[in-house]
């Protein structure tokens, strides 16, 4: 019997339990269910502009009012291309209210990017903000279906007296004025909806929620259909394994984006089923960041590593009392045990008693499937599966699985794996497959190992490792090596094409605020890499940079840095 058949994980659960109830409910559905148990609470606030529960459900009921006069229908697609705003939240819920499939984007995608996900996913609408009305208007006439255009505007959101001063910001005077026609606003379609009927609430639990965009394991874009069932039970996963029962009254720091799994199934709808409060913070910068602490005090934050390595960078937060962090969790990128080590000893400096969560998942299952336990952290480890989900370690290309230690593919089964790619049959195929032992296992094509008490290991993509001089080098591993010089913020290992040695490797450096890239520290950093590493291994380059690439949702672009690298040594040979 495998380690995925005596789930050992569940002898460091601690209060958790192994198993869930899953309610047959929407997401609309359980989110209405907390909203009247917890109707005064305040579900999200917004610069300073606070709603509370009540509120919150009479704004979805009118919002989704407003679509229905506008003609969306239950199983039509709408995209929501906004940042993390009332809006936003609106929309998305009251689309699920009437059993339509909200398509989720990022507002800074590029004009042609949006035309290609609106056309893929056949949206009948798009709601995005003013200041990105032209670039919709720009591909209008590239979309294969009639798609409406709804333009919601920050201000409208905005506290007395800031929503007056608005138009006299340096943010508002930035968006391009918008033309008489061609668009309707977001509040207009709302208070045009206010004599509508709405249709009775006949959504099901295993119906398409939402469409999330990812490369996949195969790395191409495609839609991933998620289910009601798919976002509740991450939901209440991911509360019972925080370790607190209960997470009502809580305030949770939204900052990941709306569109991401991350962001939207553990910052938004996680806090919402759990009667907490989402902080909704719509653009990201270290200054925004470190006033949102100091200034809301949430008790919660999930971001991914790029997040907590800039708390190092913070001036504000030099001296900060942040004793009010209850729960600090790390996700959607590996988190190397030395960032971890000098963020823990960061918030452990300013009076925080918590130290950082890791966890791991895939946007195939939403988001988190694991996490660290409250009281049994491993140095490396990503933690243990979440009630009613197994993972099992398999030989890559096969569904064989390996005994504990043994480094293949990361396999996953449980309620919140995907209902499958849209449109994308054989991809499904390849990518959700039926074992000998009756379940269906998502094979994410990432790399790692279980020990033999259940604690997952990470360590890379399997696309991402580099073979040099016939070694295989595994990047993640020497980022953690680097990363642990006191010199070094952040660093990236990535491979270039070399004529000799098939890929060369090559590290880029982000030194720690107020030290100096010279030579001499490349030098010493060699030093320390030949002390820690394996030969064959060690970079043959280390380049200095002010800050990494970033991906839309804050990891580091590896592939950018590849692409740049790869080019160069292209043109010199």
């Amino acid at each position: 019997m495998g380690l995925s058949a005596s789930a050992p994980w569940r002898n460091f659960y601690g209060n958790t339990p192994a198993s869930l109830d899953y309610p047959h409910l929407t997401m609309h559905q359980l989110l209405q269910r907390t909203a009247r148990q917890y109707s005064d609470n305040i579900a999200y606030s917004f610069m300073g502009k606070q709603t509370d529960y009540k509120t919150f459900l009479r704004r979805i009921d009118a919002a989704a009012k407003g679509l229905v006069k506008l003609g969306i229908c239950r199983g039509d697609r709408v995209t929501i291309c906004m940042p993390n705003s009332p809006q936003a939240l609106d929309c998305f819920y009251a689309l699920n209210r009437i059993g339509a499939i909200p398509n989720m984007i990022h507002p800074l995608s590029a004009a042609q990017e949006i035309a290609f996900y609106l056309n893929v996913s056949h949206s009948k609408a798009i709601l995005t903000l003013d200041q990105f009305y032209y670039k919709v208007a720009e591909i209008a006439d590239q979309l294969n279906d009639p798609c409406h255009i709804l333009i919601a505007r920050i201000q409208d959101e905005l506290p007395f007296p800031l929503g007056v001063l608005y138009p006299v910001t340096k943010s508002a005077r930035a968006v391009k004025k918008l033309p008489n026609t061609g668009y309707t606003l977001w509040k207009d379609m709302v208070a045009a909806g206010k004599n509508t009927v709405l249709p009775e609430d006949t959504g099901k639990f295993d119906d398409c929620g939402a469409i999330l965009y990812s490369g996949g394991t195969t790395g191409t874009t495609k839609g991933i259909m998620l289910s009601n069932l798919n976002f509740n039970a991450l939901g209440m996963q991911t509360i019972a394994a925080s370790g607190y029962g209960s997470v009502a009254g809580m305030k949770m720091l939204s900052i990941m984006p709306v569109f991401h799994g991350f962001g939207l199934g553990v910052g938004i709808h996680t806090a919402l089923i759990g009667g907490a409060t989402c902080i909704l913070v719509p653009q990201f910068s270290v200054k925004i960041y470190a006033d949102t602490l100091l200034k809301e005090k949430p008790n919660l934050i999930p971001g991914v590593p790029t997040l907590f390595e800039a708390l190092l960078r913070a001036e504000k937060l030099e001296n900060a009392d942040l004793s009010f962090l209850k729960g600090i969790f790390s996700g959607g990128d590996s988190l190397s045990p030395e960032l971890k080590k000098k963020v823990d000893q960061f918030l452990k400096d300013r009076g925080c008693t918590e130290q950082i969560r890791e966890g791991y998942g895939t946007t195939e299952c939403v988001t988190a499937s694991c996490l660290t336990p409250k009281d049994y952290a491993r140095s490396g480890s990503i933690g243990v599966p979440f009630p009613d989900t197994y993972y099992k370690i398999v030989e890559p290309g096969t569904c064989q699985e390996l005994d504990a230690n043994n480094d293949g593919e990361i396999c996953i089964s449980g309620p919140t794996v995907m209902l499958g790619y849209m449109d994308h049959p054989e991809e499904t195929a390849q990518t959700l497959r039926p074992h000998h032992d009756g379940r269906i296992w998502l094979h994410t094509g990432d790399l790692g190992h279980m020990d033999q008490d259940g604690f997952v290991y990470f360590r890379q993509r399997i696309k991402r490792m580099i073979i040099t001089s016939g070694y295989n080098v595994y990047p993640s591993q020497l980022e953690n090596v680097i990363d642990g010089h006191e010199k070094v913020l952040l660093s990236c290992v990535i491979g270039v094409k070399d004529p000799y040695r098939v890929q060369r490797v090559k590290a880029y450096v982000v030194p720690m605020p107020g030290i100096e890239p010279t030579d001499e520290l490349r030098q010493e950093l060699l030093d320390y890499c030949t002390a820690h590493i394996a030969k064959y291994a060690i970079p043959r380059e280390i380049e200095f940079r002010t800050e990494l690439p970033k991906t839309l949702v804050g990891k580091v672009a590896y592939r950018v840095l590849e692409e740049e690298a790869n080019a160069a040594a292209g043109s010199v040979q």
